[in-house]
């Protein structure tokens, strides 16, 4: 049987949900090659970035707020700004924000008669510079009684609990296996994620390319320029490359002097196959940097603005 069949992945899932223990934690990390690579892993190397908004996080933002009136709209509004736009891979906390606020600019959404939802004090919580996790949501919440923040509190971790409890795995995309495989036979390889650790280990677990893989870090760890920087083991520059789907894979790169390759929305499989075909090697030639890589990020900003 393949082993990226849907059917072999829900079999190996049934075992990783079991798992309590990420196999390859960051503090285990130990350099073995001269270049290192940071694969991000929802949008990148599972189509889960759709799912995940359409399946839980849009449905319970209309549950949540009741939005019924505007129900369309409001799934329009939030697949432009979380899959279409800068936004794409942002925090679920600020990008709820967001689309609160584009709402309010949206004529159809005034029409439909959809009582809008309050922001103030979800914007003072954002712009206080608060963690952007239900942590920090809880404490806050509690601080000020404020029922609007608790109302984000509960809606957020319902998502998390729903996707945890009720997600089946997906394959990831064509030919990222077979580069994941490459990578890993030149290169150290770290998953650097927003998304828990809990779940990049279901995930990675399922698929079979947790053994792919160095290390695997989430949102536990910080931002993934934070995970970038814990995971340098004094490599040359030129030596590190992300790889990303969105705008904060792009920034999380050149904050910390890497370069990147990005792995277009909507031609995931064409990028991977052209990673392996000639990215992969330019960048461990020393050609990658300069025209090469400019061409490449060009052609994402050019499908998701001008941000990073």
């Amino acid at each position: 049987m393949d082993e990226q069949t849907p059917l072999f992945i829900a079999r190996r899932f049934a075992h990783a949900r079991s798992m309590t223990e990420n196999p390859h934690p960051l503090s285990t990390f130990r350099r073995c090659h001269d270049t290192l690579v940071g694969i991000d892993s929802d949008g990148c190397v599972f189509d889960t970035v759709a799912h995940k908004q359409h399946v839980y996080v849009q449905p319970l933002i209309i549950e949540y707020w009741g939005l019924e009136a505007a129900a369309d709209r409001v799934r329009e509004l939030a697949d432009h700004i979380n899959l279409h736009s800068t936004h794409r891979g942002g925090n679920r906390i600020a990008n709820l924000l967001h689309l609160f606020l584009a709402m309010r600019e949206d004529r159809e959404i005034r029409r439909s008669g959809a009582t809008l939802p309050p922001v103030d004090a979800l914007r003072a919580f954002i712009e206080a510079g608060h963690p952007l996790n239900n942590e920090a949501l809880e404490r806050e919440a509690r601080r000020s009684g404020d029922h609007e923040l608790q109302k984000v509190l509960d809606w957020s971790r319902e998502v998390t609990r729903r996707m945890a409890e009720e997600m089946e795995p997906l394959p990831p995309f064509e030919h990222a296996a077979e580069a994941l495989r490459l990578i890993a036979e030149r290169s150290d390889a770290v998953v650097i994620s927003r998304t828990t650790e809990d779940a990049l280990v279901r995930e990675w677990t399922a698929s079979g390319l947790h053994g792919h893989v160095d290390a695997i870090a989430g949102q536990e760890r910080g931002e993934k320029a934070d995970i970038l920087r814990q995971a340098d083991r004094d490599y040359a520059p030129g030596h590190v490359l992300v790889l990303g789907d969105a705008p904060g894979d792009l920034r999380a790169a050149r904050e910390t002097g890497a370069l990147f390759f990005p792995i277009l929305p909507g031609r995931e499989a064409e990028s991977w196959r052209r990673f392996i075909d000639e990215g992969y090697e330019r960048y461990l030639n020393g050609t990658f940097a300069g025209e090469y890589e400019r061409a490449w990020i060009e052609d994402f900003r050019s499908q998701l603005g001008r941000e990073g």
